[in-house]
């Protein structure tokens, strides 16, 4: 399938309401917006692994000029602040979804709604702006889009993961062990399904669409069964 090499009048109107340029850089936004399965040349992966550090450094000196918090406690609100759940959210809120270019098998899969394909679009699109912006613009837009979500609670609670590893030792119990026990769907909107164990208590399970998010929800929900 050969895909089209200029962006649509919507996609154009949709990166102009964010502040974005396309003009003599439809190549690069093109590229952000391409997911593999539209075998076009290039996809967005290269621009997600730039658009990735630059989030990460921004959330960052964002945390750090609004608060006096302990290194600890500012990685625990980075961590959830840059995660891949976190980045489709914000996709979902600027409505990235039907500006995604994806294959027809990958579209008819729902990959428009799979927080992996969103959520590395959304650090694609962070990465072409800091190549045709720079770090200062690129700041500010980042610093709009995840405003409500800095202001929130996001991070503030322990991760599941920990506070079931902390749960484990005050209790004197052996480490959680976890085991993917099922991967379902295609690549591009795969559901992994993971168990959770402590020898001597119990087990619990849960799903989500990549292996750390279903080992997330999985901690959380043997604490709610055995916590």
């Amino acid at each position: 399938m050969t895909a089209p090499e200029e962006l649509s009048q919507d996609t154009r109107r949709f990166l102009t309401g964010l502040g974005l340029e396309t003009d003599g850089h439809e190549a690069l936004w093109l590229e952000a917006l391409t997911h593999g399965s539209l075998g076009a040349p290039r996809n967005y992966e290269r621009l997600e692994f730039l658009g990735d550090r630059v989030l990460g450094l921004i959330i960052a000196d964002w945390l750090y000029e609004q608060s006096d918090q302990a290194e600890g406690k500012l990685s625990q609100r980075l961590n959830a602040l840059v995660s891949r759940e976190m980045c489709a959210r914000q996709a979902r809120a600027i409505g990235l979804p039907p500006h995604i270019r994806l294959g027809k098998q990958a579209r008819e899969d729902g990959g428009a709604d799979s927080d992996n394909i969103l959520g590395d679009v959304m650090e694609a699109l962070l990465g072409v702006s800091f190549l045709t912006r720079g770090f200062e613009p690129t700041r500010a837009l980042v610093r709009t889009i995840w405003s409500d979500a800095m202001s929130g609670r996001a991070g503030h609670a322990k991760h599941p993961k920990s506070a079931l590893q902390e749960w484990a030792a005050g209790n004197r119990r052996k480490v959680p062990e976890y085991e993917v026990v099922e991967r379902s769907g295609p690549d591009h909107a795969a559901v992994f399904t993971v168990r959770v164990s402590i020898k001597g208590v119990g087990e619990a399970e849960a799903s989500g669409t990549s292996k750390q998010e279903a080992e997330k929800r999985a901690a959380a929900a043997f604490m709610e069964k055995f916590g």
